[in-house]
C-alpha cells in the first residue's frame, strides 16, 4: 500500500470562516501519528476528514486509496476506527459491554434485531481483554468510570479489523492514575506490528505514547509543522503551535511541556496570562 491518508492543499470552511488552510499531510503504512494543538486548531477537522465523516471544501483528500468524493464514503468508513467522544455520547448507557464492541460489526450504536456469529462474540471478547476489559463484558456501558469507557471505545474501534485507527482525546476526563493506565495501552498497540496505522489527536504532550513516530502540530488551520517527533516537538514548534514559550523536554519514551514563565514565576513577553 502506499500512502494510508494524503492530504493534499486541503481548505474546510464554514460559512465565512477558514477552519482549515491549504492543509498538506501524508501518512503511510506501519507510522504512528499524534495530531496536537491548542482548541481551534483545526484536530476535529482533521479528524473528520480521515475518518470520512466529511468533505473539504478545497484540495484533495485521499484514504485508504480512495479519493473522497469519489467514492461511497459507506463502503470506506468500515475500513477506518474511529474512537471519539461525540460517538460515546451516542452509546445508551444500558447497552453491555460487549455489545457496544459488537455492534461496530454494523457500523450501529445500541443492539437492536441484528445477529452476530460466535466468531463476532470471540473476537470482541478478545479485544475486550486486549485492553484489560474481559472481566467487564456483562457490565452496562453507563456503570463504568471513565477510563474504562476509554478501553471499551478503543476495542470497539477495532472490531472491525480497520486498517486505520484514528484516536480523538481518549486521555480526556481522565486522572493522573487512568491517563497513565491508557497510555501504556497505547505504547502497547503502537509496538505491535500487525497493529493498524495510528492517529492520535490530543491537547496534551504528555499523552503521547511511547513507540509512537510522528507528529502533526497544529494552529488556527494552519500546519506549524509535520514529520518525526523528534524533529517536530522542538520548543519553537511547540511554542508557536500553543502561543506560549515552552520547555520541552524528553524523557525515555517520553515527552513533557511546561510554560517557561514557571521557572521563573513571570510570564513571558508578548503573552498574558492565562487564568
Amino acid at each position: 500500500m502506499g500512502d494510508v491518508l494524503q492530504f493534499d492543499d486541503v481548505t474546510v470552511r464554514r460559512g465565512q470562516k477558514l477552519i482549515l488552510d491549504s492543509v498538506s499531510w501524508s501518512v503511510e503504512e506501519g507510522e504512528r501519528w499524534v495530531v496536537l494543538g491548542p482548541n481551534g486548531a483545526g484536530k476535529t477537522t482533521i479528524i473528520q476528514l480521515a475518518a470520512a465523516r466529511m468533505h473539504p471544501t478545497g484540495g484533495r483528500v485521499t484514504v485508504l486509496g480512495e479519493e473522497l468524493g469519489r467514492i461511497d464514503v459507506f463502503e470506506l468508513r468500515p475500513r477506518v476506527g474511529l474512537a471519539s467522544a461525540s460517538l460515546a455520547d451516542r452509546i445508551p448507557g444500558s447497552e453491555r459491554v460487549l455489545d457496544v464492541v459488537l455492534t461496530a460489526s454494523y457500523g450501529v450504536t445500541g443492539r437492536w434485531r441484528e445477529s452476530y456469529e460466535q466468531l463476532d462474540e470471540g473476537r470482541a471478547r478478545d479485544l475486550l481483554g486486549v485492553f484489560g476489559m474481559a472481566a467487564f463484558a456483562d457490565r452496562l456501558f453507563g456503570t463504568l468510570s471513565e477510563g474504562e469507557r476509554k478501553r471499551v471505545q478503543i476495542a470497539r474501534a477495532m472490531m472491525t479489523d480497520p486498517e486505520l485507527l484514528i484516536l480523538d482525546e481518549p486521555g480526556a476526563g481522565l486522572d493522573l492514575g487512568g491517563r497513565e493506565d491508557l497510555v501504556a495501552a497505547l505504547g502497547e498497540l503502537a509496538a505491535d506490528v500487525s497493529s493498524p496505522v495510528l492517529i492520535l489527536v490530543t491537547h496534551h504532550v504528555e499523552e503521547i505514547p511511547p513507540g509512537f513516530t510522528d507528529g502533526l502540530l497544529l494552529r488556527e488551520g494552519k500546519t506549524v509543522a509535520a514529520g518525526q517527533l523528534e524533529t517536530v516537538m522542538t520548543p519553537q514548534h511547540l511554542s508557536e503551535t500553543f502561543g506560549l514559550d515552552l520547555v520541552v523536554e524528553r524523557h525515555g519514551a517520553r515527552w513533557t511541556a511546561r510554560a517557561l514563565a514557571s521557572e521563573s514565576g513571570a510570564h513571558t513577553a508578548g503573552h498574558p496570562p492565562r487564568w
